[in-house]
């Protein structure tokens, strides 16, 4: 049995019509598939971060600090022929520059001890840095350098950081050159890492490694909402956990350091341990929390306000201490001269007292 002509004429018509339709989509400018106006290229343009990296990476800088050789004068020594000495290698790590008058803010241990400070630039140009200040126990340095134009690092809202957020490590891993790495906010206000004497990182898993410190970790608009610090490893390699200091925490302390040289924090003038339990069942107290004095410094504040070996923290100015970081923290918001009330145990006994505050001596980290 045959088709009838007709309906052959008819396939042959419409699939003669859809080579033609086809055609004119190739043709057709906007219409294309390699045309770069589609929604879907469109969409592909905007997932790109490149504008955020152009806004932030002329900012951040390569640092190389380099370290004299301790001379020996010693009349032995200069009897003896020396060997050859090894020059030590440069630290490398990042910065990033904060204003117009070439302030840099990168990690002290990147440029600790530095006899000379080396800072490459976006461009290229090397120039040489001072140490302005430094603070070890946030692990913050300022430095600066002279140079024709400073373009500066614009700064996030750290009311507007949420875990979730993209983020972008920039530094100079490994001193190969300028990287980005890209990951979200992991967490936040991580303070009992044992990095620092005063933690609130952010936790990041955008890739940090040695080199990185001191660099960038910025928003997807090119805003710095951090600086990049460390690595948690247990194989020395990177694990997917990294932390940065958020920058409202580290503007205030650069804002100290170009004041006064350094930070100036309140200071008890005692250690301590946290409580656990077996030391509740040693002097027979159930419930309580707070921290245990296992040291007091003579002559200091809480030496003269009464406090002893022995003695347990329980409260400063009505805040509960649940451990040596709330102390720390509490002491720390304070300055010398004021004046606080602390509540404690003594031989299961309550007290009161009250201490005024000294200054934190410096390079206490």
């Amino acid at each position: 049995m045959h088709k009838p002509a007709h309906s052959t004429q008819s396939i042959l018509i419409w699939s003669l019509l859809g080579i033609i339709i086809g055609l004119i989509i190739l043709q057709w400018p906007g219409l294309s598939p390699l045309s770069t106006d589609t929604p879907l290229a469109k969409a592909a343009k905007k997932a790109s971060y490149a504008n955020a990296v152009a806004i932030a990476a002329p900012t951040v800088v390569s640092i190389q600090a380099s370290h004299a050789s301790p001379a020996n004068d010693s009349p032995i020594h200069k009897l003896i022929k020396p060997a050859p000495s090894v020059p030590t290698p440069p630290n490398q790590g990042s910065g990033v520059i904060m204003d117009q008058q070439g302030h840099i803010l990168t990690n002290y241990h990147v440029i600790a001890k530095a006899s000379k400070i080396t800072v490459t630039l976006y461009d290229g140009h090397k120039l040489q840095a001072k140490l302005v200040g430094a603070d070890p126990d946030t692990d913050l340095a300022v430095i600066t350098i002279k140079h024709s134009r400073h373009p500066n690092i614009s700064f996030a809202d750290p009311a507007d950081i949420q875990v979730g957020d993209i983020v972008l490590a920039i530094g100079n891993p490994f001193g190969i050159g300028q990287t980005v790495t890209q990951g979200i906010i992991s967490a936040t206000g991580r303070d009992r890492v044992g990095l620092n004497t005063y933690e609130n990182f952010i936790q990041t898993d955008a890739a940090i490694n040695p080199g990185n410190s001191g660099g960038a970790l910025i928003n997807t608009l090119g805003q710095i909402v951090g600086i990049n610090s460390a690595t948690f490893t247990q194989s020395g390699s990177y694990q997917g956990i990294g932390f940065a200091i958020p920058i409202d925490m580290a503007l205030k302390v650069v804002q100290q350091i170009l004041k006064n040289g350094g930070v100036i924090r309140g200071w008890l003038g005692v250690e301590g341990v946290d409580l656990n339990k077996q030391m509740l069942q040693k002097i027979g107290l159930k419930d309580i929390r707070g921290v245990l004095i296992t040291d007091v410094f003579k002559n200091g504040p809480a030496d003269q306000a009464g406090l002893a070996v022995g003695d347990i923290i329980t409260q400063i100015n009505q805040t509960p201490i649940r451990d040596t970081r709330d102390v720390l923290d509490i002491i720390a918001q304070g300055k010398p001269g004021d004046k606080i009330r602390i509540l404690g145990i003594r031989q299961r006994q309550s007290f009161m007292t009250q201490a005024i505050l000294d200054q934190r001596p410096q390079e206490s980290h």
